[in-house]
């Protein structure tokens, strides 16, 4: 039909913690959720998966982003910018990108905080 009906799940080190809401029809998701997860001091990876919810079937994996602590090591500013989807199926093509915005920030606890923001996806 020319659109998906797309939801981000977000994994760290291959756990699922958040599941956003899914939105209806679209190539050009909006979410405007934001949540609050505790990063481990051990943490190697943050991904997010895009997928394609369906109704008759399995739901699809439109592709991810991985964004490593070495990645983070790289950028000790930050980093804002497009990222490409990968593929999680080598069979799979992948088409799409998302503009993420990625902070370290330091909490007045003195604990380091990573803000991650999807600013939009297409």
């Amino acid at each position: 039909t020319g659109s998906s009906d797309p939801y981000c799940i977000v994994k760290i080190d291959d756990e699922t913690i958040i599941r956003t809401a899914t939105v209806w029809k679209t190539l050009s998701p909006f979410w405007g959720e934001e949540y609050e997860v505790h990063l481990q001091p051990t943490f190697h990876s943050v991904s997010i998966y895009v997928m394609d919810e369906d109704a008759l079937s399995r739901d699809d994996v439109i592709g991810k982003v991985c964004i490593t602590r070495d990645m983070l090591a790289e950028h000790p500013k930050g980093y804002s910018g497009w990222m490409s989807l990968s593929e999680v199926d080598p069979d799979e093509e992948v088409q799409g990108e998302i503009h993420l915005r990625v902070e370290v920030q330091e909490s007045q606890g003195g604990r380091r905080l990573l803000c991650c923001t999807v600013l939009e996806a297409r």
